[in-house]
């Protein structure tokens, strides 16, 4: 069930918070036959800028090439690959427990600090954020009760340190002031 390996590549692509911009994107991938492997999309700390975190096979991908094209598309405002970065994903996965394994479903659930978020008779609803790595982690303890149902969020993630995608002005290069609109006189 692994989603991460050596292989892949992050990119985080700041974007014009406006209609059509995830089909563009998305669009390029296709009209290029690049995979996505993973794809989240979600408001930044100025709300005209959203922030895509893409996820690409590296093999079958031409990062450099994706990135050159990227940076061609009018709404992008700028594209920065993580290499050392804190990454994250949110799993929702339904597990059968019997009322016979359901401690045990349980102590594998807090090990990984998942919290339950929903209960039946028959099964239970946990919720588990972290790497890409620990949750292919928790799914391979779960998978002998019986995996019912998953559902993961796909990578997010941030460079590590203190500087920002946002510090270097190449946002106001293409445009759009990186001074957020509540700020903005």
């Amino acid at each position: 069930m692994s989603t991460h390996s050596l292989s892949t590549h992050t990119l985080s692509v700041l974007v014009e918070n406006k209609p059509g911009v995830l089909a563009h994107v998305a669009g390029l991938f296709s009209r290029r036959a690049f995979n996505i492997t993973s794809l989240a999309v979600g408001p930044t700390e100025d709300d005209r800028v959203s922030r895509m975190t893409i996820v690409c096979d590296g093999q079958s991908t031409p990062v450099e090439q994706v990135t050159k094209q990227l940076e061609k598309l009018v709404r992008v405002l700028k594209v920065t690959e993580l290499h050392a970065a804190v990454e994250r994903e949110l799993a929702l996965v339904k597990v059968r427990a019997e009322p016979a394994l359901r401690s045990q479903v349980l102590e594998v659930a807090s090990v990984y600090h998942a919290d339950i978020v929903d209960m039946s008779p028959t099964t239970l609803v946990l919720e588990a954020t972290g790497s890409p790595a620990r949750l292919d982690s928790l799914l391979a303890m779960l998978e002998p009760y019986g995996v019912c149902e998953l559902v993961r969020t796909g990578r997010v993630g941030l460079a590590r340190g203190a500087g920002s995608m946002t510090d270097s002005g190449s946002i106001s290069d293409r445009g759009l002031s990186a001074v957020p609109a509540s700020q903005a006189s």
